[in-house]
Parts: C-alpha cells; structure tokens; sequence
C-alpha cells in the first residue's frame, strides 16, 4: 500500500470521488481520473483486466483494487473498508460517484446464446444494493440498448425490467434519467448505441441529470481521426513508431475474400463463388452464414468508426474491414475510434519504451497482450463520453448556489425590481452568475408574484415532473403549451428532453407581461437549436381561445381562491365542470384536460382529499392517471403549503390498472392498484394506502365526526365557550379527552 499522507484538514480541499463496479481495464472510468476525480475503489473479477487499472494507477491505494466477484461478501467487506479509509482519512461523508457497468452478454444484440442469461443480467442488481447502501451525490450506469427492458431478479425476488427495479429501488432517493443514445453524438468516434442511466441524489436541488448528460460532439471521421498512422498493407507489420498500430495476422485464404471489397461491402456480396467466405467439410464447399449481414464487412473512410465489438480481432466479426486496408483495424485505431487517450497504458513500460522494443520483443508483447487489450476496448464505455459526464459533474458540485439573502442584496443594489434593470442584469450575468441563480433573481424581481401566486418551481421539482412526460416517440414534430409560463422554469428540462424532435413548437401563456419580457431575454441567452419554436402570449389561460390541441400541457398553475373579482369568477365557474371550488387550479386543470393529449401540473395537495374537489377527482378519474408525486412541503421555499404533481392521459382507450406514487415525504417509488387506492369505500385518495392503514381502519367508525383543516380553525374563531369543543394536541390522551385549564377551546358552528 502507498505510504499514508500527511494531510492538514483545515487547508485540505475534499477531494471528489468515485466508486467504479464491473470495471474492466477502467478505459471509460479514466474519464474522471482525466477530471481529477480520486478512485476509491474499482471492482473487476479478472486479473489481466484489473492489471490494466494498476499500470494507470487508477486508485491512490493498493488496496483499492478489489479483485473478484462483488456478489460475495469478502469483496463487498473490502469495498466497505476502502470507503471507511477515505472518509477517516480525508473526511469525506461518502462517494461522488458510483459508476457500474455490469456484464450484458444475455442483452447483447450480438448475442445469440441468451438463455439461462438472467442471473447474469440481475448483477445490476448489486449495483442498485451497493449505491442504496453507500448513497453517492451521483450515479452513472451503463449498458446495451436493451438494458432497461430486461428482465432481472429484483432484491425483492421478483422479476421485472432492468428500468422497474432501479426507479422502484432508488427513485425515491435520487432523479434519475434513463436515455437511449448513440455515443457517437456525445464525445466518441464510433457509432454505439448504448443506455445511459444518471442519478441525482434528491437533496441536491440544483442539479438534475440533465446538467450531468455528456457534451453533444460532432464526431470525426476515420478519414480525420487516422490522420498520421503509417499504411499497413504487409501482413504482420508494426509500424516502427507505434507499437499498438499492426497489421494482424489471419488465414491468408481470407484475403480473397476481401481484398477487392469496396467501401461498405461485404465479403458475402462478392459475384465469384471463391470469394464468399466458406468452409471446406468433407471435401465440399459450405458457404458460412451471415446473421447480421456485416461480417468481413469493409468500413468507410469518410463517417464515424463503426460499432467497436469485444471480437474486432477478426474479420468474421461485425464491420472490422479497414476501409483500404485488407486486415482488421489495429489497437490504436480502435483507441482513437473509442476516444481512449495516447496516454492510456497497457503495460507497466510507457508506450515509448515498448516502440524501443526489437522487432520480436514487440510480437511477442502482442501476442500476449493484443487479444486482452482488444477485448477490452470492446466492452468498455469511451472515454470522452465518462469524461464529460465527470467534467459536468465537477463544473456542477463547483457552481455557487445563491442564498435568499444573497439573492435580495443584489436585487437591491441592483434596484432589479425595475424591469428594465433586470433584463440588463441578465444580459451582463448569464455565463457568470448560473441560469439558476438568475432565475431565482428573477422571481424574487418580480413585485407581482404573490399578487399572480406566481412562485419559482424548484429545478429539481420541475425533473420529477419532466422526466416523466412521454418521449412519443411515434411523432417528429409535437406542440407543448405551458399555461403559466413565468420565467420558464421548465423549459430547460422540456428543451433537453425532446432534443431529438424535428420541430417542437412552444405556446407559453402568462397573465404577467413582466414575466414574458425576462423570459425572452432568457430565450434568446439559452440560444435553444431552431427547431424549437416559442410563442410568448400575454393573455388569461383561463379566457383565452385555442384553436391548436397540444401533444403536452404541463405547468405548475397558480393557487389561489378567487374571492376579490366575482365577476371573473363567475366567467371562470361558467366554463368549470367543478363549480364548487373558487380555486384557480381546478379551473386548470380542466382546460388543460380539454386541451392536451398528455396533461402534467404540480398543484395543492388538498386536490387529493378536500371535499371542494369532489368532481375535480372524479374527472380525474376518468382519464388515465398514470403517475402523483408527493412533495409535502418541500416543494416551496417560504411556501407553508403541501403541493404534488400529477401525470395523465387524455385520449387514452384502455386505462392502465397501476398508478406510481413517488414520495419525498417517505423516499420511496412504488406501484399500486388505482382501485385500491382511489376505492369508492372512501371519500378521499389515499396515496399512501397499506396494509396496516387497513387493518387499523376495519376497526373504525367512519363518518361520525364533520372535519375540518387546521387552517380553517385558528385563535381567531375560536372561543372559551361554544357549540363544538375543539380539540387540540395536548387535549388528546392515551384513549382519553384531557381538559386544560386556559387551554380549552369552542368553535360556534
């Protein structure tokens, strides 16, 4: 083990860490290091693999280098005790960063053996019980394209989808976004399309994985990238310069089969019958199968570099034909392909003293090492894709957060409260100071929000009601409208999330032009791409006249009772199905139903169990509720109110019988039967309906007493003497009414 430093806590910066499962050689995870992230401890049950981390000190510790199965508790008891080390000895309360790629054979479209494949695939599964159990600020899983639909066995001991099994397991505690993407777009030269998975732990209130989503990247072409490497057309060549830029060797009766291939062909569309790969049995010619038509395929010059698979060592593999070149693309090429830097060793010698090496010093390092390095390279993630993710992590831990004090100083001094001030502050602060800093700046600016009960949506509230929305992955072109717009707090999330649309059009209503004003100085900093449309309307969402209908309505709607305008009032219950309620909300949510295929608003929590929104739930019912999360008061700063959001269907032909409930009252993702749930057998929902809830409630009398919310009972109304006793905390007993002198108190009805 290395030498234990001296460290002196009061100058020390806590450094950031992570934790990195199913590591292989650590090609992708050299992303954070690059990032100057510090690896506690990295799992890999081969050797050879493992080895490939220690030549690149992966890990500041020895120790820290955990070889073997992590399933088995002598690893996990090593894993624990490398966390226990770092945070004795450079104070650290827990990992940054779990990174987990568990082994995806069974999921592999390559891979035509998948039965017998779901032990494997639940090895996920630890990678969910280890970052449960150590709780990073962040995590970052990885896999095949068919990752989130596989089946695994759940810690419960149930089967479900891969995707199920994270949200219900640790949805509760973190933001998490699950996408399909081609690493090609994001930092990589070679076409890969895999699933990404980030997490956010939920108290980190101003990240949201979109924040940590590696930099989009035009890749290069192999024209660009193989810029300066030497031409290998002999058999067996290394370049003298390169020892990782070789020519491997194959049956030369292949060569036929592929040396008049042109750009894109394969070898199985060759018109002579000598030309097209086959076997000889039994003195006869067997032509040889292609399954997924691209084998002893030549690639082409001037796009991405293929998909790099675990057997790019042979031409029997998928697309490993040098574009001019008749062999398989050598390490390096793969390397620059995988977007894995020149300073990556696979020796404990530096690249430099192996080109030293003679001629047959440097076949025989390779035919050791050449196939593990290959293969390496072919399970691994691309460098410059983990690298972007780690730099944004770090840019994001390292953003200054503004305190309402803070916030308040500047727009005093700013004298912000003036619009014409505001926008200038924007203009001069955009890259500085953080768009979420400045939309807080912004809110707090406004004079009329309480006037509109405008009221910033917190970043991370504002995910939990974005990530759900459908991707509709059926249309390129979709209409969004956003009935209370504000500021735009939701539009960062809603631009990132349908940034694979042909054309996204925006109608985002406000009845405050103040508000419009700041949020197109906004648009125009964010520079959105021009697919993205944003019709800014001052209007009343609630007397306004739509002609479009919406693929989406999402929002978070004012709350307040309308009492001081019965004139508009009466406007608004005239258009209202529930004319019980005085409540802006409720009038929302209709028209937004009236309006939108999908229809997502953060609203009060008394929607689920006031009787002024009787008819509001029954509506609700008859659409296809597929989603309520529950904030308690957590959703607000300085708001004393519960609120939730709620996600639903519209046009919807068979309802689902399931509903999710999200809380960040108890932590938890879990699914539930909208029948038991919402059951007639009580006048309210019950989201948080149990088993023990049951059990207690079949002993109960209901109906007996008129309630009535706290709130409505205050020192105000209340009297030493009247018709209905009140009772209060301290008059409530163990099976008793205990009466307190000055303390009792009567309401008159």
């Amino acid at each position: 083990m290395l030498n234990k430093p001296k460290l002196n806590f009061k100058t020390m910066k806590t450094p950031l860490t992570y934790i990195s499962l199913f590591s292989s050689a650590g090609i992708g995870c050299h992303g954070f290091k690059e990032n100057g992230f510090d690896c506690i401890a990295t799992n890999e049950i081969l050797t050879k693999r493992l080895r490939i981390q220690q030549y690149n000190q992966t890990c500041r510790y020895e120790t820290g280098y955990l070889e073997g199965d992590i399933t088995t508790q002598e690893v996990k008891d090593k894993l624990y005790g490398e966390l226990k080390k770092w945070k004795e000895n450079y104070r650290i309360s827990e990992p940054d960063v779990i990174v987990a790629t568990p082994p995806c054979q069974g999921m592999s479209v390559a891979n035509h053996k998948k039965n017998q494949e779901l032990p494997r695939n639940s090895l996920v599964v630890e990678s969910i019980k280890i970052t449960r159990e150590l709780n990073p600020k962040f995590f970052v899983f990885e896999n095949v394209r068919a990752f989130l639909k596989t089946a695994c066995t759940d810690i419960d001991g149930k089967e479900k989808p891969i995707e199920k099994a994270i949200e219900l397991n640790l949805g509760g505690h973190y933001n998490i976004l699950y996408r399909i993407v081609n690493f090609k777009d994001y930092g990589s030269h070679s076409s890969r399309t895999r699933t990404l998975i980030i997490g956010v732990r939920k108290d980190l209130q101003h990240i949201t994985p979109y924040d940590l989503f590696p930099e989009k990247k035009k890749p290069k072409t192999l024209r660009q990238l193989f810029v300066g490497l030497d031409e290998l057309n002999e058999m067996g060549k290394i370049s003298e310069s390169d020892i990782l830029h070789s020519y491997r060797e194959f049956d030369k009766k292949m060569l036929l089969w592929i040396e008049n291939l042109k750009e894109g062909e394969s070898a199985f569309q060759n018109k002579e019958r000598e030309r097209i790969p086959h076997q000889i049995k039994n003195g006869k010619i067997v032509y040889n199968q292609s399954k997924n038509g691209d084998k002893y395929a030549r690639w082409h010059w001037d796009r991405e570099g293929p998909c790099v698979h675990t057997r790019n060592d042979i031409l029997a593999s998928q697309n490993t034909v040098h574009p001019s070149e008749n062999r398989v693309f050598s390490i390096r090429e793969l390397m620059l392909m995988m977007s894995i830097p020149e300073t990556f060793k696979w020796s404990q010698l530096p690249t430099e003293e192996l080109n030293k090496l003679t001629l047959q010093e440097k076949r025989d390092f390779l035919k050791r090492e050449e196939l593990n390095i290959r293969q390496c390279i072919g399970e691994a993630v691309p460098t410059g894709v983990f690298s972007s993710i780690a730099g944004k992590i770090k840019s994001a831990v390292n953003q200054k957060c503004l305190t309402t004090a803070e916030i308040n100083n500047i727009i005093e001094k700013e004298d912000l409260g003036k619009t014409e001030n505001l926008i200038t502050f924007i203009n001069a602060h955009f890259t500085k100071t953080g768009l979420e800093n400045l939309l807080q700046i912004a809110e707090y600016a406004n004079a009329s929000r309480q006037e509109n009960s405008a009221y910033l949506t917190r970043k991370d509230i504002a995910f939990t009601v974005v990530k759900n929305l459908p991707e509709l992955k059926e249309k390129k072109r979709i209409r969004i409208l956003e009935p209370s717009v504000g500021i735009g707090n939701f539009l960062p999330l809603l631009i990132a999330k349908f940034e694979d649309k042909d054309e996204v059009i925006f109608d985002l209503i406000d009845i405050d032009n103040h508000s419009l004003i700041v949020l197109k100085t906004i648009l125009e900093k964010l520079k959105p791409p021009r697919k993205f449309t944003f019709n800014l309307i001052n209007a009343d969402f609630l007397t306004h006249n739509f002609v479009e209908k919406y693929d989406i309505v999402v929002g978070n709607p004012p709350y307040r009772k309308l009492t001081n305008n019965k004139k508009l009032l009466t406007r608004y219950k005239s258009a209202a199905i529930n004319k019980e309620s005085n409540n802006l909300f409720s009038f929302f949510i209709e028209k937004a139903i009236s309006l939108g295929r999908f229809v997502s608003f953060i609203v009060p929590k008394s929607l689920i169990n006031s009787p002024e929104f009787d008819i509001t739930r029954n509506l609700l019912n008859g659409q296809n509720l597929i989603k309520i999360c529950d904030y308690g008061e957590k959703g607000f700063k300085g708001v004393k109110i519960e609120t939730i959001s709620f996600l639903l269907e519209t046009a919807c032909k068979t309802k689902s019988e399931n509903i999710i409930i999200e809380s960040y009252i108890t932590g938890t993702v879990v699914e539930k039967k909208k029948e038991y749930l919402f059951s007639d057998k009580f006048p309210y929902w019950l989201i948080y309906r149990n088993e023990l809830f049951d059990q207690i409630s079949e002993k109960l009398h209901f109906s007996v007493f008129q309630c009535f919310r706290d709130r409505q009972v205050t020192n105000k109304i209340t009297k030493e003497k009247g018709k209905v006793r009140v009772l209060k905390s301290r008059n409530i007993g163990n099976n008793e009414v205990i009466k307190l002198k000055n303390y009792d108190c009567y309401i008159d009805e």
